[in-house]
C-alpha cells in the first residue's frame, strides 16, 4: 500500500520538473487568451482606422474599375495597374497587419513569458497514430474543447446579432447617405460590432485561463517517489556525498599535519586541544594557525610535535581560545596578541639555550587571556 501511495501523483511538480517542461516547450497554454489578444487589438485598430480605410479601399476599386483604352491596346498595362493596386492596399492594410502580427507574438507573453523552445519543433510521429487521435478526441479535454466551442459560437453568435439588430436602422439608412460618407459610417459600425463581440470572448477566458492553469500543473505533478530520485540526481547520493566529505577531511587533515614540522610552537590544553603557532618575521603581519585539533586529533599534533622536536607549550586558556576563535591558516586575533608574544618570546629564549645553553628560560604563566575569548570562563 505504501508503495502505491509512493507511485501515485499527488505531489506539485518541483521546479526542476517545471523548468525541464519549459525546456521542452510544455508551458501553460491558453488559446482563449490569445485569441482575445488579437481580436481586441486587431478590432480596435480596424475601428480607430476604418474610415480612411474604407475610403482607401474604395478608391482602389474605382480606379480598378475605370477604363484605360491603352489597356486594351497593351497587356502589359493591366499587370502594371494591378502591380499599383496590389501594393496601395497593402500599405492601406499595413497597420491593420501589423498590429495583428505584435498581439500574435506578445499574447504568450502575458501568461508564460518568451519561449523559444525547438524541442517543441520536433516531429511527434505517434500523434500520427489515428487510435491515439480517437481517443484524444473522446477523452474528457476533448469533450471540455467541444463544450467551449460551442459556448464560443453561441456567444459570439448572440452578441453579434444583438449588435446587428441594434443598429439594423443605422445600416438601412446608410443607402440614403452619398457614397464617400455611407462607407466611413459602414467601416465604424463593422469595426464597432467586431470591437464589442471581441470583447465579450472575455468571459469565455475569465473561465478558460484558470481551468488551463489547474490542468497543467495537475498534469505536471509528480509521485514522492519521483520527488526522491529527482532529490538525489540533484543532490547527489547522501553516501557518496560522506565518502567525498570523508576524504576531503583525511586530505585536509594530512596537509594540516605537514605543516605541523614547520610550526614555531603548539599550544594544548593539555590533552583535549593542541593549535600548532608559526610565525615568520617580514613575511606574515602575525602568528598564523598552521594546524589544530580536539582529542584524538590533538593527539597526533602533540606526537608529531615531539617527534620533529617542535616545542610544546601547556597553557590551557590560550589554547582554548585559539581553537575557538581561529581557523586553518588564519591569523591570531588582535586581542591575544600580547599573549602570544610572550608565548613566541618563550620559545626564541628556548631555542637560544638550545644553540648556545646559558639559562633554561621559564615557562610562561597566567597569559594574559582575555576571559570573554575562553570558552570555559565565558560559559
Amino acid at each position: 500500500m505504501a508503495e502505491e501511495n509512493d507511485q501515485e501523483k499527488t505531489e506539485p511538480a518541483s521546479p526542476q520538473r517545471l523548468e525541464k517542461a519549459r525546456e521542452d516547450g510544455q508551458v501553460v497554454q491558453s488559446r482563449e487568451l490569445a485569441t482575445f489578444v488579437v481580436l481586441m487589438a486587431s478590432g480596435s485598430v480596424l475601428w480607430m482606422m476604418a474610415g480612411g480605410l474604407g475610403q482607401a479601399m474604395s478608391g482602389i476599386m474605382r480606379d480598378g474599375l475605370q477604363f484605360d483604352p491603352a489597356i486594351a491596346r497593351d497587356s502589359s498595362h493591366v499587370m502594371a495597374q494591378l502591380s499599383e493596386q496590389f501594393f496601395a492596399a497593402a500599405l492601406a492594410l499595413l497597420p491593420f497587419l501589423g498590429v495583428v502580427v505584435i498581439a500574435t507574438l506578445a499574447s504568450p507573453l502575458l501568461l508564460r513569458g518568451w519561449l523559444f523552445s525547438t524541442k517543441a519543433l520536433a516531429p511527434k510521429f505517434e500523434r500520427l497514430n489515428p487510435l491515439t487521435g480517437i481517443k484524444r478526441m473522446f477523452s474528457s479535454q476533448g469533450l471540455i474543447e467541444l463544450v467551449k466551442a460551442l459556448a464560443k459560437v453561441g456567444l459570439l453568435g448572440g452578441v453579434a446579432v444583438w449588435l446587428i439588430w441594434s443598429n439594423v436602422g443605422a445600416i438601412f439608412s446608410l443607402s440614403l447617405e452619398e457614397p464617400s460618407l455611407a462607407i466611413q459610417h459602414m467601416g465604424d459600425i463593422v469595426g464597432k460590432v467586431f470591437l464589442l463581440v471581441s470583447g465579450a470572448m472575455i468571459f469565455i477566458v475569465v473561465i478558460d485561463l484558470p481551468f488551463q492553469l489547474w490542468s497543467f500543473y495537475k498534469k505536471m505533478r509528480m509521485s514522492k517517489d519521483e520527488l526522491r530520485r529527482e532529490a538525489k540526481e540533484s543532490e547527489g547520493d547522501p553516501h557518496l556525498k560522506a565518502r567525498i566529505r570523508a576524504q576531503q577531511r583525511e586530505v585536509a587533515r594530512r596537509r594540516m599535519m605537514s605543516e605541523i614540522p614547520t610550526a614555531d610552537v603548539v599550544v594544548t590544553n593539555p590533552t583535549h586541544y593542541a593549535v600548532a603557532l608559526k610565525y615568520s618575521e617580514g613575511k606574515m603581519r602575525g602568528p598564523r594557525v598552521v594546524a589544530k585539533g580536539a582529542d584524538a586529533v590533538a593527539a597526533k599534533i602533540r606526537e608529531l610535535a615531539a617527534e620533529h622536536k617542535v616545542p610544546l607549550l601547556e597553557a590551557p586558556p590560550l589554547a582554548r581560545a585559539l581553537f575557538r576563535h581561529t581557523e586553518l591558516g588564519d591569523e591570531i586575533p588582535a586581542t591575544l596578541y600580547a599573549a602570544v608574544a610572550e608565548v613566541l618570546a618563550y620559545v626564541f629564549q628556548l631555542r637560544h639555550f638550545q644553540q648556545i645553553g646559558g639559562a633554561y628560560p621559564d615557562a610562561p604563566v597566567n597569559l594574559p587571556v582575555p576571559p570573554e575569548l575562553d570558552p570555559l570562563q565565558a560559559a
